[in-house]
């Protein structure tokens, strides 16, 4: 089945131009999917519900190493490209991944001069391939892009996602067998190039598709756009499962269809903002403000990174102005709220270990340990807090040397008394 893939410049994604009626009619005629889809996830449900009954116990129970998990993806963007390696370099993130479309194949040249100041920085990249409907219709054109993108970018970037995003219809991909067709081919080739594999990039909650892909691929890293709720903070819940249920199923899933414990990474994820029009990927409820957006972020990278589960998370993207962390629809750019969370969360939380939770009915505690910074002897002890809703008085009953807002400013204090709120706070002890 085809229809014409039409690109929305403006959110960065395909505009979804099949008709519901002949998405429904494709779905019944390849049904036969579905059986494939149920009889693997059913050969695979004892090993994956045992593993997330043992991950749910532990979690945020055990301690857990924060090592350099903080990603974030970045677009060339013509004349804008020093522009953008300096912003992201303020970030202090050395992590980034790119998206390289297939139907921009003439544009690698472009591409790997981008690449190429990433690397004389020092910035680790992983390279995104991206599918439309004419590469599952015409393998060979696929295939041919594959080896174009490991010969060219395999000497700078150490990772390849194979597709994205592939199970929403827009994406040019109609079932898991199709995928299959796209990411078989990457893997003599990654052999051959000396590159990793990474996907397969399944968008939201839609684990049941893991097992038979995990079977097919043996993916270097696992992958996951998990945006849990779009309409709200991180901690809702959809059919039950918030952000930290779904994490620890994701790994349940992962590991218990590979057989193996496996690196999770999540590719990508945003809130859209209030007020951009025709640059947000979403329309209506999904839309938040810039502060909300800044606090989500928070709350999102320590609730998955605390877990243990996820060893990594990108944010998308650095410059957008519909979601990005900088809006740049003026000829001075701006940066958000959520651009200084970011920056002050991954100055404090890289490297540092995540020593446990603190029980409470309203607010959320995690809570640190770190090397004291340069100059000075022995570790420091923080903790990060917020509300899912309204704030509250929470007593550390400990000494409090300083605190830190969401952004890094200095907020002042008395006593062991801490007003939490729903934007995270840095609290750190004697």
């Amino acid at each position: 089945m085809g229809f014409e893939f039409r690109w929305n410049p403006y959110a960065d994604q395909p505009h979804n131009v099949a008709l519901r009626e002949e998405r429904l009619r494709h779905h019944l005629k390849y049904a036969g999917s579905y059986f494939g889809l149920a009889g693997s996830n059913i050969r695979k449900a004892v090993p994956i519900l045992s593993l997330y009954h043992k991950y749910r116990k532990k979690m945020y129970e055990e301690e857990v190493r924060v090592d350099k998990p903080f990603a974030i993806s970045v677009s060339p963007l013509a004349d804008k490209n020093e522009k953008i390696l300096e912003f992201l370099k303020e970030t202090g993130i050395r992590k980034t991944l790119v998206r390289v479309p297939s139907w921009e194949k003439d544009k690698l040249d472009v591409f790997e001069k981008f690449f190429g100041l990433l690397s004389e920085q020092g910035i680790e990249l992983t390279v995104a391939l991206l599918q439309q409907r004419d590469d599952v219709l015409n393998p060979s054109h696929w295939q041919n892009f594959l080896k174009d993108a490991f010969t060219r970018f395999g000497r700078i970037s150490p990772y390849f996602e194979i597709g994205h995003a592939w199970n929403r219809t827009k994406w040019g991909v109609w079932d898991y067998r199709e995928y299959l067709n796209l990411a078989r081919p990457a893997l003599p080739l990654a052999e051959k190039y000396g590159v990793k594999l990474v996907g397969p990039a399944v968008i939201d909650f839609e684990f049941h598709l893991y097992a038979p892909v995990c079977d097919a691929v043996p993916f270097d890293r696992v992958s996951s756009i998990l945006y849990v709720d779009r309409m709200g903070a991180p901690e809702n819940k959809q059919f039950g499962w918030d952000t930290s249920k779904k994490v620890a199923l994701l790994k349940a899933v992962v590991d218990g269809s590979f057989g193996e414990v496996k690196e999770v990474w999540l590719t990508e994820v945003n809130w859209p903002l209030k007020g951009t029009g025709k640059y947000s990927p979403a329309s209506g409820k999904p839309n938040v403000s810039e502060e909300e957006q800044a606090d989500y972020l928070v709350r999102y990278f320590i609730l998955c990174l605390a877990s243990g589960f996820v060893q990594r998370v990108y944010w998308w993207q650095l410059v957008a102005p519909g979601y990005g962390l900088i809006d740049s629809r003026s000829k001075e750019w701006r940066k958000r709220p959520a651009f200084f969370a970011m920056k002050t969360m991954a100055k404090l939380l890289e490297g540092s270990t995540f020593t446990g939770r603190i029980a409470h009915h309203q607010a959320l505690i995690f809570c640190f340990k770190r090397e004291s910074d340069e100059g000075k002897r022995g570790e420091e002890n923080f903790a990060v807090c917020w509300t899912k809703g309204a704030q509250c008085d929470y007593d550390f009953g400990r000494r409090i040397v300083r605190i830190l807002s969401r952004d890094g400013e200095e907020i002042s204090f008395k006593g062991t008394r801490v007003k939490v709120s729903s934007s995270p706070k840095y609290i750190f002890f004697e």
